[in-house]
């Protein structure tokens, strides 16, 4: 049968990159990032018709990053590119989608199903006929891909694609051959959602394992709940929540389940991350007899090293997929389902009050520095969580920030983003531009980046697109002569962990923005960041603003240090 016959069958026939994006905009994405291509161009051509928003990235590397930022605000992102050349280049953001769990939609404009079949020797391939070698080198990174070949079943595959990636919480995969783009699908489709309900479980199984956390839970003497990244990603925070406030237990949360958990509750006892800890929460948590750990990703940068001493004996695992208690595991049960049905049956437990949070508590040392003196990481955090609002985005860079931030302590509503396990740097710079486009389509919520010297050379054209997209974040790049996390793990004095000193705050003139659309600042003392804190301007969100933040070279979070220090024994071990 041919494809004008299938064609004349459909009840309301719509254009198949049409049918793609209505998907996407019902998904909840609004503006698609990317680059444009010559096989992709027409496809782009329907992105306004849909409701939809064009970004236009400088580069696809900084154009998945963005998506990466864009999809943890929002839940789910989409990012173009076109074959070969524009979807290598997006490949390492796509694999830190992939660890961490961020729901990016990958769409990839490729040459006609004519030209892959003949072998046709094109711009952007190998020249050895191979049309399928980049969609191989996506799948170990994507959880889902839809090769749209063949009009008849493009629909059934991108439902599926997008269902995966939602509920996966991890990238997919999409290709668009030129040929196929203006190809008709069925339109009646669309007036079905697609279903993203959670995987069935089997409700005995299910009832089951409540019963068994439950008779563990009853009898322990000191339990406390930990709170990881899955938890996010997997979209239990109402669940957790409810939880925590019912349960009354002590709870903490790794570096990556910042922000996860209401940090103003007053069982809210900080972060756990081993023997990068303040004392008080590791004493708490390595104590505890019993620790329900909800969605929990233990990277040796999440856990100071691999140092938790936390047995599996007194562990309770919650994951998306699977449940373990202690060392039995029960596949096909989600925490979802399992933490609802905890909390409904929770009996009175036995309680033992969190220590106090130490967080935007400056150290004594600190305190009797005169106003003049540089501005350390010790006395800057916990300074600026006291400057923090309600419901800020707060992006940290992998390095200086994303251990410092551990001693912020956050008001409500904020959201932190970070790559703890990825760790690329120069992600938070394209992560920041998506996550404020999102704060921008849903209200006025202020962003701020926290970015190192070093991270930022290499994703700073992204400042260019927040410019042109009149986006408004706090950008503070911390200036400190370079890779300050590689210092610590090797070569403090290293030629190698250098970088070229730029004028940084000059990148935003320089990227094209009006004078009366942004504000520069340069801060060296304590006295001067006391200054910015307390102008109108840092608690607005009318302009872009970029902080040089100068910090002395060799000083670091105390978290970086251990961990750093982990890290360089386990890069030294040979056996």
């Amino acid at each position: 049968m041919s494809h004008d016959i299938r064609a004349s069958e459909l009840k309301q026939p719509i254009d198949v990159a049409e049918y793609l994006f209505r998907r996407l905009h019902e998904l909840g994405v609004r503006s698609v990032h990317g680059v444009p291509g010559d096989y992709n161009l027409v496809a782009l051509d329907y992105i306004p018709k849909c409701g939809l928003h064009w970004v236009g990235n400088c580069n696809e590397l900084n154009a998945g990053y963005a998506a990466d930022g864009y999809a943890r605000v929002k839940g789910i992102a989409a990012v173009v590119t076109t074959f070969g050349v524009g979807e290598l280049s997006v490949l390492n953001a796509t694999a830190g989608a992939y660890s961490e769990y961020a729901s990016v939609v990958h769409i990839v404009g490729q040459p006609s199903t004519i030209s892959q079949k003949s072998g046709m020797l094109l711009h952007h391939t190998l020249g050895n006929g191979d049309f399928n070698v980049f969609a191989n080198m996506n799948a170990g990174i994507s959880c889902a891909v839809a090769k749209l070949n063949d009009p008849y079943e493009a629909a059934t595959l991108i439902d599926h694609a997008l269902r995966e990636c939602w509920v996966q919480s991890r990238p997919v995969y999409i290709t668009l051959p030129t040929d196929i783009v203006q190809k008709k699908v069925e339109g009646e489709r669309l007036k079905t959602p697609i279903d993203l309900s959670e995987p069935s479980v089997e409700v005995e199984k299910e009832d089951y394992v409540v019963d068994v956390v439950l008779k563990y839970l009853s009898t322990a003497q000191n339990p406390v709940i930990l709170v990881d990244a899955c938890a996010v990603r997997h979209r239990v925070l109402d669940e957790t929540h409810d939880l925590i406030q019912k349960s009354n237990l002590p709870v903490f949360v790794t570096p990556m389940g910042k922000s996860a958990v209401d940090e103003t509750l007053p069982n809210y006892g900080g972060v756990y991350a081993g023997d990068g800890s303040n004392a008080g929460v590791k004493e708490r948590v390595e104590s505890a007899d019993l620790i329900l750990s909800i969605g929990a990703i233990k990277s040796d940068f999440n856990t100071t090293g691999f140092t938790y001493r936390v047995g599996q004996l007194k562990t309770i695992d919650f994951h998306s997929t699977m449940m373990r208690v202690r060392y039995s595991e029960y596949p096909g049960v989600g925490m979802k389902g399992v933490l609802r049905k905890v909390t409904e049956r929770l009996p009175k437990l036995n309680v033992e009050a969190a220590p106090p949070v130490s967080q935007n508590k400056i150290p004594n040392g600190e305190l009797d520095v005169s106003k003049d003196s540089p501005i350390s990481h010790a006395w800057f955090w916990p300074r600026m969580g006291q400057w923090l609002k309600e419901d800020d985005i707060v992006v940290t860079e992998t390095g200086t920030a994303n251990f410092g931030i551990w001693e912020t302590r956050f008001p409500k509503g904020v959201l932190a983003l970070s790559q703890v396990l990825w760790g690329s740097i120069g992600w938070s710079v394209g992560a920041c531009q998506g996550a404020a486009l999102a704060a921008k389509e849903a209200g006025s919520r202020r962003t701020l980046l926290f970015v190192g010297d070093g991270s930022i050379q290499l994703t700073a054209q992204e400042i260019s697109t927040m410019i042109r997209h009149d986006l408004t974040p706090i950008i503070f790049c911390i200036c400190n002569e370079g890779y300050t996390i590689e210092r610590y793990i090797h070569g403090m004095d290293a030629v190698y962990n250098d970088v070229q000193e730029w004028k940084y705050k000059d990148l935003v003139p320089t990227f094209g923005a009006k004078p009366d659309k942004y504000k520069v600042h340069q801060v060296k003392t304590r006295e001067e960041l006391e200054a910015f804190f307390q102008a109108e301007d840092s608690h607005q969100v009318s302009q872009l603003q970029f902080v040089e933040l100068y910090m002395p070279k060799e000083d670091a979070p105390a978290a970086l240090k251990i961990t750093a220090e982990a890290s360089a024994r386990t890069n030294a071990k040979t056996q």
